[in-house]
């Protein structure tokens, strides 16, 4: 069975995001590399009319 715990107030700014931060700050990355091989890509394809 699930254990029951007690709800307890939420507290801002207790908790360390900076783990949080590194990991959307890699997947901007990411998704901007993707995009930009993604665009180099279609016009590379509609230069050699593939």
């Amino acid at each position: 069975m699930a254990t029951h715990h007690e709800i307890t107030e939420h507290k801002y700014g207790e908790m360390d995001i900076t783990e949080h931060k590194k990991t959307f700050a890699g997947f901007i990355k990411l998704a901007t590399w993707v995009t930009v091989l993604s665009i180099v890509v279609l016009i590379f394809m509609a230069l050699t009319n593939a």
